[in-house]
């Protein structure tokens, strides 16, 4: 597993809470538009991705997934098709961008409930940038479900307990998920951040409860 000798280990409890909402946006029209034109042989594998993520798909935009191994966070060609997300990757987000991927969940299909342990993950801030959703994507951290909805940019805390879930019968769900490096112009994006938004919902935690026991 990758790991960065020279960065910090944060505490995302204080920096992110469970899920927040940073105070910036995007044009989620021209995101939808890159991400619809991507040529559909960059869909031919799942991306690496094992384990909790089997059921979605991935195109890593830089680096490669953690099944992979070791390998250099890079650019990968599909970034070369999305200059949109390039900006918002290399610009809107105060920080060094390191492993970005747009993953795809199919309609019906659960992350079943987990931690990112690793030592990489300790040390980066995950942000959320949704192309496609709707009013049944659900995602799960800090014992709240949020809905995240295009246009918004979100932080994930992944360092403690998180899930999705795309309830919709026929709709996927697709994100921009970028892991960045910590910077003071960060932090302060982050503590400008909403963090409110959650609700406590039995119903959508007794479903990742099954995902758990299968």
């Amino acid at each position: 597993m990758l790991d960065l000798p020279n960065c910090e280990v944060l505490d995302k409890r204080q920096l992110i809470g469970g899920c927040a909402r940073l105070p910036i946006t995007v044009d989620a029209d021209r995101l939808r538009a890159e991400f619809e034109a991507l040529p559909v042989e960059m869909w031919g594998t799942t991306g690496g991705r094992v384990g909790v993520h089997r059921q979605a798909e991935a195109v890593f935009l830089r680096g490669y997934a953690p099944a992979e191994g070791p390998r250099p966070i890079e650019e990968r060609p599909a970034l070369g098709f999305m200059p949109y997300a390039r900006e918002i990757i290399e610009r809107l987000i105060p920080a060094p961008a390191m492993r970005c991927l747009l993953a795809r969940l199919p309609a019906g299909s659960s992350v079943a409930p987990h931690i990112d342990q690793a030592p990489y993950f300790s040390k980066t801030i995950r942000i959320h940038v949704p192309i496609i959703s709707h009013d049944q994507a659900w995602m799960f951290g800090g014992n709240q479900v949020y809905l995240m909805q295009p246009g918004e940019v979100w932080a994930l805390n992944n360092s403690a307990l998180h899930a999705v879930w795309n309830a919709h019968p026929s709709q996927s769900r697709t994100h921009m998920i970028c892991d960045f490096t910590i910077t003071p112009a960060l932090k302060e994006l982050l503590a400008r951040s909403e963090r409110d938004l959650g609700r406590s919902d039995p119903g959508l935690l007794n479903h990742w409860s099954a995902d758990t026991r299968a």
